[in-house]
């Protein structure tokens, strides 16, 4: 069946929006004057893959195209002008028993159809599932893993960019990934350096050697207490006062007998000697040793100092560089400071020999540098290396990386896996019982057909085509064999063909019982079981109103097969312009059952067609239903226009259809007191009708109408009409 269909690029219809159909169900009614693109309609549904129909589309139920059968002016040409039809082959000469056995397998496939229908729906529900299922997952990892690490591993993504393909590679990374799992500080640090665009060789960095200097920290000479001799005669009075130093340094101001202290002439020779041999070789020696200690230690320091200092400048400058800086920066201050404090202890110690000092070891500080380096030029062998197997590093650092992410997410894939693999069990498992479905279902309709062959044939459709005729006044001419088999002639009493000087009326009449025919049976042996589509376009042209009635009659004889699902044609779609026919053929009975049809209504705007959908409300009413509406739906009009509507009411029913006049109906009335009562009304009605109403009409309360309409009412039962007035106020119970 048809569930929808689109038109649009040809013809009438918008090469954008078209006209689009919806909703549509077993029986469908398209009203819309000439012009307005039904034919357009006819044929795209008889051949859809033609060209000009391109941008159209047409939707089936569960995916399953039925065959199409159209009527419309192209059938009539096509099928009345070669002087015969083609034969339709319908159920002929079978016995009650083997026409039993036929319709019992039928119901069988039917059965059939429909578990094979409904395990295709399960499947689909469960396909539906697994894909809600995989868009999910898709979903998260790619927010989840993709969003999240997208910034520093993007290019370990590279060929999964997409929603898609990131979840197929993560769920194949999860079946053969099998490297190292690394913590994601390792990982972003090897992404830096490998993804690196420009990536270089970077050349190691010197280790500065701090050893000299450090001896010199260590050196004795800090700790020794220098002075002169002690078996000199002044010896026991400079160090029993502590003046080595003072007098050491006042030694060098003696150039005659003046004392450079006293500015006395003391100095004698004796004294002189005394004082060259308190302060001997020894003395003199180390005090020499301090002097050259210092000088080494301050040359040795500041060039270190400079060394490290321009190794700070050069490293901070270098994007790439592995010396932890702040480290780096950190330890070359203490040490600075170190050396500076070094460097007031020498100067004392330079100036009073005699003093002990201890300078600060800036052996700590000094290894920590030298580690801070090591460590840098470690990464950077790291680094180098990378660089010579480039390739390689890069391959292993992808692989870590999904590692990583399969680890960060490895119970939400087995739980998708889990519940992906048991929708696939269960689809497969569906598709093999389906399968069977179609074995079981296919060889029952070849069985059906090889029993149909027996006893298919062309004369039914012969003889109920010119049952038709006759029974419908058509007496001049007949359907008969023609002498090539399969096929029919039109022949005229006397023993002519008749397709030449039929009428169109004739011509369109013939033509639709053949179409009729032609939907209860099939043109092959093979079609006669298969289900079918009808699509009827304008079936009355050039009929006169008689056999308007008569083409109404048989369409609707299918139309309440189709609702109750009876028979071949699963659903029917009628086109048509004439409102006459259109009110025949979808008029309902309140007790017709099966499925509501839809009505549409097509209509041409600036030359273009548009469509307005009424659902189950017939859009095409007549004006006698729309006066019993307006008394249906009294208390949501005007009681100003309800006297006329009685009278319009009961002078079309009683006086212009029934015959009857004003005093007939009185006379239906047992009693003069509701013989006065309905006089009354029709007294009341008429004056409505045919005066203006004035103010005391309009005031006129709801109690007076409702006693009106009680009489109104009455009428119809007195007169044995009750049917009528219930069928027309919709009322189920017969009982007023």
């Amino acid at each position: 069946m048809i569930t929808s269909l689109n038109v649009k690029n040809v013809a009438t219809f918008d090469p954008v929006c078209g006209v689009q159909i919806n909703e549509l169900t077993k029986v469908n009614f398209i009203y819309g004057a000439n012009g307005t693109g039904k034919t357009t309609i006819s044929n795209f549904l008889l051949d859809p893959e033609k060209t000009k129909y391109f941008d159209s589309s047409l939707r089936w139920q569960n995916d399953i195209p039925l065959k199409t059968l159209v009527y419309n002016k192209r059938f009539r040409e096509l099928n009345f002008g070669q002087g015969k039809l083609n034969g339709v082959f319908t159920l002929g000469e079978a016995t009650k028993e083997e026409i039993e056995i036929i319709n019992n397998k039928k119901e069988k496939l039917e059965d059939i159809k429909k578990d094979g229908l409904r395990l295709r729906e399960t499947i689909e529900k469960q396909k539906a599932a697994k894909e809600e299922t995989e868009n999910e997952f898709r979903e998260k990892t790619w927010q989840k893993l993709y969003k999240n690490y997208e910034s520093v591993f993007g290019d370990a993504f590279k060929g999964s960019k997409h929603k898609k393909t990131f979840r197929d590679r993560l769920l194949e990374e999860y079946t053969k990934n099998k490297a190292l799992l690394e913590p994601i500080e390792n990982l972003e640090k090897k992404a830096r350096i490998i993804f690196d665009k420009q990536l270089e060789r970077i050349e190691p960095i010197d280790v500065i050697s701090f050893e000299k200097f450090l001896t010199i920290e260590k050196h004795r000479i800090w700790d020794k207490t220098i002075v002169g001799r002690a078996d000199v005669d002044i010896a026991k009075l400079i160090q029993e006062l502590d003046m080595n130093d003072w007098v050491n340094e006042g030694k060098k101001y003696i150039h005659d007998e003046t004392c450079p202290f006293c500015q006395q002439p003391t100095i004698k020779e004796d004294f002189k000697k005394q004082l060259e041999s308190f302060f001997n070789q020894e003395y003199i020696d180390d005090i020499k040793l301090l002097k050259n200690l210092k000088q080494e230690y301050e040359a040795l320091t500041q060039n270190v100092i400079n060394q490290l200092n321009s190794l700070e400048k050069r490293q901070k400058s270098f994007k790439n560089t592995k010396l932890d800086i702040d480290m780096f920066s950190s330890s070359l201050k203490t040490l600075s400071s170190q050396i500076v404090t070094n460097y007031q202890s020498l100067n004392s110690k330079i100036k009073e020999p005699s003093r002990k000092i201890e300078l600060v070891s800036t052996e700590q500080q000094s290894n920590s540098l030298n580690d801070i380096v090591k460590k840098a030029n470690l990464d950077i062998k790291k680094h180098n290396d990378i660089v010579t197997n480039y390739s390689s590093e890069k391959s292993n650092l992808i692989d870590e990386i999904w590692r990583f992410l399969i680890n960060e997410y490895e119970l939400k894939i087995e739980s998708y896996l889990k519940a992906r693999e048991g929708l696939i069990e269960g689809i497969s498992g569906l598709g093999k019982q389906r399968k069977e479905k179609l074995k079981e279902f296919g060889d029952l309709d070849k069985e059906i057909k090889e029993l149909t062959k027996n006893v298919t044939s062309i004369q039914p459709t012969i003889n109920e085509i010119n049952r038709l005729l006759s029974f419908y006044g058509f007496l001049n001419f007949k359907i008969v064999p023609a002498s090539e088999k399969g096929f029919y002639q039109i022949q005229r009493e006397d023993g002519t063909i008749a397709e030449e000087t039929l009428s169109e009326g004739e011509i369109t009449f013939v033509t639709l019982l053949y179409f009729l025919q032609l939907a209860k049976g099939g043109e092959t042996v093979a079609t006669v079981n298969e289900e079918r589509i009808l699509v009827i376009d304008d079936p009355i042209s050039s009929l006169d109103s008689s056999v308007l009635f008569i083409v109404s009659t048989l369409i609707k004889e299918i139309l309440k097969k189709v609702k109750s699902n009876i028979g071949n044609i699963k659903q029917v779609i009628i086109l048509t312009h004439n409102v006459y026919f259109h009110k025949e053929v979808s008029y309902v009975t309140r007790n017709e059952k099966g499925e509501k049809p839809q009505f549409w209504i097509l209509r041409n705007k600036n030359k273009i067609s548009l469509i307005q959908h009424y659902h189950e409300q017939n859009p095409i009413q007549s004006s006698y239903e729309l006066l019993w509406r307006e008394i249906r739906d009294w208390e949501n009009n005007s009681g100003i226009t309800i006297q006329n509507t009685m009278r319009r009411i009961l002078e079309n029913y009683f006086s212009i259809l029934g015959g009857r006049r004003d005093d007939i109906i009185l006379g239906k009335f047992p009693t003069q007191e509701e013989r006065e009562i309905c006089r009354s009304l029709l007294s009341w009605a008429n004056e409505g009708s045919h005066t203006l109403p004035d103010d005391l009409y309009i005031e006129l309360p709801d109690n007076t109408i409702e006693n009106y309409l009680n009489v109104f009412k009455n009428i119809f039962k007195h007169t044995n009409n009750t049917g009528h007035y219930n069928m027309m106020m919709k009322i189920e119970d017969n009982d007023i």
